[in-house]
């Protein structure tokens, strides 16, 4: 399909519907600034965490929504750097979902900092040894970049730039990414976070997570308005995922048959795979099984996998399995205890040598779940006071000359 030939137009958002998700999202994004207060005004020993555990639950919402922000760009990426014209329709929206998921889990990340005022001071003081300074740049180059691309997409004018800007996107875009899984690849002092591997393992996970957020909200946003979504976008969508998927998983084992291989990190192993209780409970069943194996069956299977039900369940689980992965990345690689002493038994009044307990807290799902709202709260926005969406992506409209197969 020629790029002219697409008509973009904004949501009729004058239903009741509309202001009712509006409203919703708004009232999601209050408790979470609420949340915030009562965590700031009465310490942080209302929520689970302690002098171990510093990154609690809402982390695990920022990191995933940062690195989902990554994926979503895919579609825009694809079409404009590898040149398939059948996701280029998609572009618009997949450049403002990408803005909006790292807007939401930033939002989070700098709320949970427990003095979010000092923020100013991370900007104008750098330290280059911290990869905490260098995703400054990533986070808030990302936003300018994405946004001079987005509107060089809108702008009749400046679509022959379109493709330097995305290929600059999809550059800076894989630099995010491994940004954020280098903080815990960094990390030595940690058994559960020091591997090489976390940089191209979050880039993996970065593809999966984004994508499936991105086939949901097509899917929901053209059911809602009432516009035609066809099949072969979304099947194609549904290849790349599974896809991704994959590679995801791929990287998991890699890291874990890695580490059982070093004695070093025998312990870690041993907590995450069999005794780790909650920890061990995410891995096998929500992030392994639910979160990938599940997926995948659903995706490739002829009876799920071409069906529109079957690709959203997909994306859910995905998602879902998301949360746990990094839940168990982030909390359980908190919660082991640090090797002070390598190959020496250690014990404490401080707790040292002992697993250490965390349970997440009211105040901190809710500022989680606030990320997400703003995240689609921008969305809702946007695609009402801006031409986003495509009229039609009906199979047709998408490739004139697909005709349908078995």
């Amino acid at each position: 399909m020629a790029a002219d030939t697409t008509v973009y137009k904004e949501i009729d958002g004058k239903g009741g519907d509309y202001f009712s998700l509006v409203g919703w999202l708004g009232l999601m994004i209050a408790a979470g600034l609420a949340s915030v207060y009562y965590m700031e005004h009465h310490g942080h020993i209302v929520t689970g965490m302690t002098n171990a555990v510093v990154w609690g639950t809402p982390h695990v919402f920022a990191v995933f929504l940062i690195v989902a922000a990554s994926g979503a760009l895919n579609i825009a990426s694809i079409s404009s750097v590898f040149g398939k014209y059948h996701y280029k329709p998609l572009a618009r929206l997949s450049a403002v979902t990408a803005i909006a998921l790292l807007a939401g889990g930033l939002m989070v990340l700098v709320l949970d900092l427990g003095r979010p005022d000092r923020l100013i001071v991370a900007m104008t003081k750098y330290n280059f040894k911290s990869i905490f300074a260098w995703n400054i740049y990533l986070y808030t180059g990302f936003f300018v970049i994405v946004l001079a691309y987005l509107w060089m997409m809108m702008e009749r004018r400046m679509v022959p730039h379109s493709k330097k800007a995305g290929l600059l996107a999809f550059v800076w875009r894989l630099a995010l990414t491994t940004g954020t899984g280098s903080i815990f690849g960094f990390l030595v002092a940690r058994p559960g976070y020091d591997a090489a591997i976390m940089a191209p393992m979050f880039i993996a996970m970065s593809f999966s997570f984004g994508l499936a957020f991105f086939i949901i909200l097509v899917s929901v946003t053209y059911r809602a308005s009432g516009r035609p979504l066809g099949d072969l976008i979304l099947f194609k969508m549904r290849n790349l995922l599974g896809i991704f998927i994959a590679a995801a998983l791929y990287f998991t084992v890699a890291q874990h048959l890695t580490n059982l291989y070093a004695a070093e990190h025998a312990g870690i192993e041993a907590f995450i795979l069999m005794d780790g209780g909650i920890y061990t409970f995410l891995f096998w069943v929500v992030q392994i099984g639910l979160g990938s194996l599940f997926p995948l069956a659903l995706l490739f299977n002829p009876a799920t996998g071409r069906r529109c039900q079957g690709i959203i369940v997909a994306s859910l689980l995905v998602i879902i399995g998301g949360l746990a992965q990094i839940y168990v990345i982030i909390i359980g690689g908190q919660a082991f205890p640090m090797p002070i002493f390598p190959g020496m038994e250690v014990s404490s009044s401080f707790f040292d040598g002992v697993v250490h307990s965390y349970a997440p807290s009211l105040p901190e799902v809710v500022l989680g779940l606030s990320g997400v709202a703003t995240t689609l709260l921008i969305i809702a926005v946007a695609i009402k006071y801006l031409p986003l969406l495509p009229t039609s992506l009906s199979d047709a409209k998408v490739d004139p000359h697909h005709a349908p197969k078995d």
